[in-house]
């Protein structure tokens, strides 16, 4: 007779699946989940239940003749033994879809519980978070990452949506609140600026802010406006001339996907960057929607939270005069680097520099 028993070590996980927090990421579908600080989604576990009938003592399937030799055994730490007859292989496909269903539960617990580790092995030192700005992705990060781990930072890059400034704020502050323990430096370049002043008030654990070559809007400004505010941006005048639109599925009537034109990217983006990178960066440029960019910011974070500013004085897309503008009213810690709009690519010692200043502040 086919049996699923639970040994001791699944006792142990659904003790922790039972004690753990999970919460619904931005927009999920009914059921999904990642976990988190403060709330409890019994989606899956209810689904486990119902489909495994757990209990603590033994569960057993409907009699089936026996065969010799045909016991398979799936033996794992984190998921009960389950040892099932020839004659129920019709039931393993369920059996399987359960047990990896359980496997994925307990192993969502993973990454918050590891970067508490990290966190503990680096003692005081915070966890920096480090967002990426519009027609990039988290490469862009790739050398100022290497840099901070090598200082024993905790480093994450999460992906930022680019679909519009309070979704991705949005975004940011679940990743936050589920992938974080403990004080968290958050860092924003470019549009990522603007992204981190929407989603840095809405944790405690928030400690500091660090912007380069970012925006830092005030409540009611778009990253637009702040964009044409000064003179010297590459991507002022006919829109026509600097981006290619496209029509992304489901996008409201008069939106689109904005790209850079590659023939005006590299002086506007990456003018103290080789040729050769620069064609790259401009070939896999992901795109922000129009409405991203003129969406007004919601109460910012730099009020309340300590800020620090890179400035780069040869930027082409944010004029350095803005960006003295928005660090001066945010009260910023500042610095001025010879450098263009990415500066973490041609400064990254620079810009590792003012993190890790902002980074010892927290306390």
């Amino acid at each position: 007779m086919g049996t699923i028993t639970t040994t001791a070590s699944a006792r142990r996980s659904a003790a922790l699946v039972k004690d753990a927090t999970l919460k619904v990421y931005p927009g999920a579908p009914h059921g999904l989940f990642a976990t988190h600080k403060d709330q409890f989604n019994t989606d899956l576990l209810a689904f486990l239940h119902q489909g495994l009938n757990f209990s603590p003592a033994t569960t057993r399937l409907p009699p089936s003749p026996p065969t010799p030799n045909t016991e398979d055994v799936m033996n794992s730490s984190k998921t009960p033994q389950v040892a099932v007859h020839a004659a129920d292989r019709s039931r393993l496909p369920r059996l399987a879809l359960l047990a990896a269903a359980a496997a994925l539960l307990v192993f969502s617990l993973l990454p918050a519980s590891a970067g508490a580790g990290s966190a503990g092995a680096s003692s005081a030192k915070p966890t920096i978070v480090l967002v990426h700005g519009a027609w990039a992705d988290g490469s862009s990060w790739n050398q100022v990452t290497q840099r901070l781990q090598g200082e024993g930072y905790l480093v994450l890059v999460p992906p930022n949506p680019l679909r519009s400034l309070s979704g991705d704020a949005a975004y940011l502050s679940a990743f936050i609140q589920q992938r974080t323990s403990g004080p968290v430096v958050l860092v924003g370049h470019s549009y990522g600026g603007a992204v981190i002043t929407n989603a840095g008030a809405t944790d405690p654990d928030v400690k500091a802010l660090v912007y380069i070559n970012g925006f830092a809007p005030d409540q009611g400004e778009s990253v637009l406006q702040l964009a044409n505010a000064q003179p010297g941006s590459d991507l002022s005048g006919d829109p026509t001339t600097k981006f290619d639109f496209v029509v992304y599925p489901g996008a409201p009537a008069g939106d689109f996907d904005r790209y850079v034109k590659q023939t005006v990217f590299p002086h506007a983006f990456a003018n103290d960057l080789p040729a050769d990178t620069a064609a790259v960066l401009a070939a896999s440029q992901r795109p922000i929607t129009l409405s991203a960019g003129l969406e007004p910011s919601g109460p910012p974070a730099w009020k309340t939270i300590p800020s620090w500013y890179l400035v780069g004085r040869a930027d082409n897309v944010i004029p350095p005069a803005e960006q003295r503008l928005m660090a001066q009213r945010a009260g910023a810690t500042t610095v001025e680097v010879n450098a263009g709009h990415l500066s973490m690519l041609s400064r990254p010692g620079a810009v590792t520099d003012l993190i890790i200043a902002a980074a010892r502040s927290v306390r």
